[in-house]
């Protein structure tokens, strides 16, 4: 038995070897190298023999070595995120195959909601915006990125302060009480919207608000999509109607790794400071006035003793690689900026990671992770909103006396007595406030390919942020409630949210003249918010912090409090259906259904369809090869889309504490409350012409917004103070849209290209019969209680009411129509924005140059109404123009016309001029300096610090807008860097 198993081995064993070596003897070897497009190797490329089943892997250097049967005379060549390859053998025995990215040919992709889609195949209004075309510079956030670059999307930097909030508008404002901010979608997880930054009213009033997308490092952003209408943003329902800005981060590139270095430092200076008396000019004024007392002997600019040059550091490493079956993205950032206002500024870290594995043989099967960390600190000067008669830090130095020194004979610091003027640089030196706010954004996303057509995607998410604040005033400082016993304040803050989406996404080619593309999917998101804060005055010492000793200040002189919002949940179906006929007819049908825990059981579900088309005139044989026109196409699309970003729990009953120890019923119940919805239009036209050189397109929108949800007091004896309604009204955004771009020259040394948008907006509110709504609070000494903003029906959001001023009487007062009457006067909301971009390149030189404006619009400036008036002469400092004018220094303080200006400019945003290197000894690949300036001028004719602010100066939370004051100015920035990859 054994020997039979022996001899059986045996022959077995020969037979083996003749076979192998009559394969041998029949196979050709051929070795070769795979390059990526740079020429850089790829290792774990697939090679295999066309018609067979022998293939191999290249080593980690990109080679390899196959053994080609007889037969075999061609090559398959492939890797995950390349264009697949088939070379021919011939006689050669070693060959180097270089392989294309996917991504050159997918330049027309565009990310859309729950998937991504062919720019052709869009029938609804959306914009996107590629990284090469961003805007450059210090960006501490990515809204900053499009500023000017997209139609109808207005962007306002709410204060110059590095990390502060913006105000951003898509096609308008379309709420009262609700947000009016676009819904953020970052790699596919829709944000809250709200920062974890603590909030409270200190000495001086209530500081700005922070950026919520400071956490994203805007050198990670690849692209970023505007969704603008109903058809492009139907898909996220409820929180659609303020349009949706999608952002995706940078993905991992198959083969070797690679290292990019970007750096840069910054220079930054004030853009423009405004014209009050010198010291010399003080006394001169003095004199004309016959003002006998003000006159200190010194001479000092307060502005310029809290300023400084702010110095910028930004450091970015990228590593990313990855093979056939996984790809990964890992990334560092750190941004160190210094404010142009002393002892503020931000600091960001931020580390992302990021990838995609792929299992089984036929890679059906994968998983998608993302992991955004971030952490920043915030360092505040004392400059509030809403300032009162003493006023925050850049309105203490406008005021200042620049006859009266800022420091004493023996150089302590010169403070006045309680009420009198605060010196701004014992301001800036007693007041410490910082902010710290650690984030985590994290998403895992499996899914699997079911058929070739069609994979089902499951998502989770969750975002993570939590806040902690520490300020404090000195009791050095003249404050009522502060001096000779100091303020401190201690907060945190922290917002969760989660999110679990289940996709099911069908894409095929049904014949050779129709296309289907379908998604359905269900989605559920849960919000959480709560806050804790602390805050005492009284210390008996300044020789330790008073953060670190709240329990120095007497029990009665400190204050606990709390809040924890009610959850809010939103559970959603939705789906979407895309038909393309012969590529030139293309319809789209969306709709979703929100359920929301904000509303009461009677109107909880909002249901949110949306339909539109698009007819490619171009691709029909009478207007086929006429020379000129290359593209032309009509869309057409209608939706509804809604709005809930309102406080959670408005429908329910809500109870609260006072610090006093009491509580009570907060907010009477409505169960009957209804989702505010927002009907769309939009007509549009996509042209290319004379050998796609120029590109463009025009769209016309009409939004009419619907169901307002207000808060309202309510009428006693009522058990409580506030009460949610549906107002019966309208408000109507319309307006038109164009985008123009043209390659100019096209040479093989010399491009030049140049893009230009403009908006044409109108905005009203209508069928309204309820009392006038006041907003745009005017703060300063003599305006307590004071606004200058309507909401009335018939005209639009926020337009100014005040008195109308007609001038100064004989003595120097004020003339005003109807004895003082108030008169609906401008408007807040321009009604042109317009955005021009162009690029030239020379040889290895570029230069990039960007600029945008606004017109046909008015600003309330609350600094010159109550910081530098006459009235000031002889104690405070005034405004120059004003002397010499005519009029009396006893003229009273009034809001009048007189403070609206046109706020109509043009602001050259960036220039930035690229030399690129190249390649650089043995290691430096793709090497770039350039040099960047930023805010380098504006054209303007008003007198404030820049036209392009917003002070919220909302009353009972009624928004306004287009009011300054005292604001943190803005600045004009030097930057030069420098990038390469290893």
């Amino acid at each position: 038995m054994v020997k039979t198993r022996l001899l059986q081995s045996f022959l077995l064993c020969a037979l083996f070897i003749l076979v192998s070596s009559i394969t041998f003897a029949q196979s050709k070897a051929v070795s070769g190298k795979v390059l990526d497009e740079t020429g850089g190797p790829i290792p774990g490329a697939t090679v295999q023999v066309k018609g067979t089943s022998v293939g191999i892997s290249t080593d980690a250097s990109g080679n390899f070595t196959i053994n080609v049967p007889q037969g075999g005379t061609t090559l398959i060549v492939s890797f995950v995120g390349y264009v697949k390859k088939e070379v021919a053998i011939g006689n050669n025995a070693s060959l180097t195959i270089q392989l294309q990215l996917e991504n050159t040919q997918l330049q027309d992709v565009v990310v859309v909601g729950y998937g991504t889609a062919r720019k052709k195949d869009l029938t609804g209004a959306v914009a996107s915006i590629r990284a090469k075309d961003f805007n450059k510079g210090i960006v501490t956030a990515p809204d900053q990125l499009i500023q000017g670059k997209v139609a109808g999307l207005m962007v306002i930097n709410n204060s110059g302060a590095p990390g502060a909030a913006t105000t951003v508008r898509i096609r308008g404002n379309s709420s009262l009480r609700t947000g009016n901010q676009p819904l953020y979608v970052v790699d596919g997880v829709p944000l809250d919207g709200r920062t974890a930054k603590p909030a409270f009213t200190s000495a001086v009033g209530t500081t700005p608000d922070a950026n919520p997308l400071n956490f994203i490092n805007s050198n990670d952003v690849a692209s970023m999509e505007v969704l603008k209408d109903a058809s492009a943003t139907a898909i996220y329902g409820s929180r659609g109607s303020n349009g949706v800005i999608l952002i995706t981060t940078k993905q991992g590139e198959p083969g070797k790794s690679k290292l990019d270095v970007n750096y840069s430092t910054g220079f930054s200076n004030v853009l423009k400071k405004l014209d009050v008396l010198s010291a010399d000019e003080y006394r001169s004024a003095l004199k004309q006035y016959n003002i006998n007392n003000g006159d200190f002997g010194g001479n000092v600019n307060a502005m310029d003793a809290i300023t400084q040059t702010g110095n910028t550091q930004n450091i970015n490493l990228a590593l990313s690689g990855g093979n056939e079956t996984s790809k990964y993205r890992a990334s560092f950032g750190l941004l160190d900026q210094e404010g142009i206002i002393k002892k503020t500024g931000l600091k960001k870290y931020t580390a992302n990671l990021n990838g995609r594995y792929t299992f089984l043989e036929d890679q059906r099967l994968g998983v998608d992770y993302n992991v955004q960390f971030s952490h920043t600190t915030e360092i505040l000067a004392p400059i509030s909103n809403d300032a009162g008669f003493r006023g925050s830090l850049i309105t203490q130095a406008l005021q200042w006396n620049p006859t009266r020194p800022l420091y004493k004979p023996d150089g302590s610091l010169n403070i006045l007595a309680e009420g009198q003027a605060v010196n701004p640089v014992a301001m800036s030196k007693a007041n410490d406030d910082k902010v710290n706010i650690s984030g985590i954004l994290a998403s895992i996303a499996p899914y699997f390919k079911i058929t070739k057509d069609l994979e089902y995607r499951f998502a989770f998410s969750i975002n993570h942020f939590m806040g902690e604040r520490e300020s404090q005033i000195s009791s050095i400082i003249n404050l009522p409630g502060v001096e000779g016993k100091g303020a401190a304040f201690y907060g945190t803050a922290v917002l969760n949210s989660q999110l679990f989406t289940h996709t099911l996404s069908y894409n095929k080619k049904l014949n050779n003249s129709w296309n289907l593309g379908a998604v359905i999917g269900y989605e559920y998101q849960k919000f959480d918010y709560k806050g804790r804060t602390m805050g005492a005055n009284t210390f008996t010492t300044n020789a330790i912090s008073y953060v670190d000793a709240f329990q120095d200040a007497p029990q009665v002189n400190t204050n606990i409090s709390s809040f924890r919002n009610p959850t809010s949940e939103l559970q959603s179906v939705f789906g979407r259906v895309n038909l393309n006929y012969r590529d030139k007819y293309f319809v789209t049908t969306t709709v979703r259904a929100d359920g929301s825990s904000k509303f009461g059981k009677e109107n909880r579900y909002g249901y949110f369809p949306s339909f539109s088309a698009k007819w490619v005139a171009s691709g029909e044989d009478f207007l086929k090869g006429n020379g000129v026109l290359d593209y032309l196409a009509f869309r057409a699309g209608w939706g509804i889309t809604g709005n809930q970003e309102f406080p959670p729990g408005a429908s329910q009953e809500q109870y609260g504490t006072t610090n006093a120890g009491s509580a009570g019923l907060q907010n009477v119940a409505n169960t009957k409350l209804k989702w505010e919805e927002t009907k769309q239009l939009n007509v549009g036209m996509d042209f290319n012409f004379v050998g796609n050189r120029v590109t463009g397109n025009i769209d016309y929108f009409h939004r009419n917004t619907t169901n307002i949800l207000f808060n309202l007091p309510t009428i006693l004896p009522a058990p409580s103070s506030t009460y949610w309604i549906n107002i019966p009204a309208n408000i109507i955004n319309k307006g038109v849209e164009i985008s123009l771009r043209s390659d100019i020259v096209k040479h093989n040394k010399f491009t030049w290209n140049l893009g230009v948008n403009a908006t044409f907006l109108r905005n009203e509110f209508t069928n309204y019969d309820g009392a006038p709504l006041l907003t745009g609070a005017i703060n300063g000494q003599g305006l307590t209680g004071a606004s200058a903003q309507r909401i009335a029906n018939g005209y639009p959001l926020n337009t100014f009411y005040v008195r109308n001023f007609e001038g100064l009487d004989k003595d120097g007062l004020s003339i005003f129509t109807d004895d003082g009457k108030f008169f609906m006067k401008s408007n807040p909301n321009p009604k042109t924005l317009i955005g021009i971009n162009t690029e030239l390149t020379y040889d290895k030189f570029s230069l990039i140059m960007s600029a945008h404006g606004a017109f046909g619009y008015e600003i309330y400036n609350n600094t010159a109404n109550a910081v530098l008036p006459i009235n000031n002469l002889g104690n405070m400092n005034v405004d120059k123009k004003l002397i010499g004018n005519g009029e009396n220094p006893s003229n009273a303080i009034t809001t009048s016309s007189r403070y609206l200006e046109s706020g109509n400019f043009l602001k050259m945003d960036n220039v930035t001029l690229t030399y690129t290197i190249g390649k650089l000894g043995k290691y430096l690949n793709n090497v770039n300096v350039f040099v960047t300036g930023q805010n380098l001028f504006i054209i303007t004719k008003y007198s404030g610090f820049d036209p392009e602010v917003n002070t919220d100066k909302n009353m009972n939370g009624v928004t306004s807008l287009g009011i300054e004051y005292g604001p943190y100015p803005t600045a004009r920035t030097v930057q030069l860097g420098v990038n390469f990859r290893l």
